[in-house]
């Protein structure tokens, strides 16, 4: 089994690179966290930031079109 040598290699540092992205990962959202608790601590209403960043990181065109599908909704509902 020499063969299998060079992918158990292979295995075991594609799993700890996993692994360390992982950490990064935990690491940036606990620094998000940090912004959030840092902008309500200041006024800031933290569930209409998240809304915010959610918007700004949709295309233009989907954007719009989500944006008037709930304008529709609003009415049929009226809440318009």
């Amino acid at each position: 089994m020499a063969d299998a040598e060079p992918t158990d290699d292979r295995l075991r540092l594609l799993i700890e690179r996993v692994e360390r992205l992982e950490e990064e990962k935990k690491g940036i959202a606990d620094d998000i966290r940090d912004v959030y608790g840092e902008a309500k601590a200041v006024g800031y209403d933290v569930k209409i930031m998240r809304q915010i960043v959610r918007l700004r990181k949709m295309e233009p065109d989907d954007r719009r079109e989500m944006e008037m599908v709930l304008d529709t909704y609003k009415a049929a509902l009226g809440l318009g």
